[in-house]
C-alpha cells in the first residue's frame, strides 16, 4: 500500500525505534540502511535530529551483485 513506503512512515518508524532505545537506556546507536527508497533520506535525517541518542556510524548494506544473475528481459509495451 501507499502508506508503508512514504517518507512520513519511515520517519515514524525511526521515532518509535529511538523511543524504545531510550526506554532501555541506550545512548549510542549505529545505523544500517538497506535499499533505495523515498523514506531513506528522511529516516537518516530524523535519526540525527533526536536528542539524547548519539549516532556512532552509518552503514549502507544494500546488496550489490558483482555481475551475478542475468536480469530478466525488458518489458515491451
Amino acid at each position: 500500500g501507499s502508506k508503508k513506503s512514504t517518507p512520513y512512515a519511515a520517519q515514524q518508524a525511526v521515532e518509535d525505534a529511538m523511543a524504545k532505545a531510550m526506554e532501555h537506556g541506550i545512548k549510542e546507536v549505529g545505523i544500517k540502511v538497506q535499499g533505495p527508497g523515498s523514506g531513506r533520506e528522511t529516516a537518516v535525517k530524523s535519526v540525527g535530529a533526536i536528542e539524547g541518542i548519539r549516532v556512532m556510524w552509518f552503514k549502507d548494506i544494500t546488496p550489490l551483485p558483482h555481475n551475478g544473475c542475468r536480469p530478466p528481459k525488458r518489458r515491451r509495451v
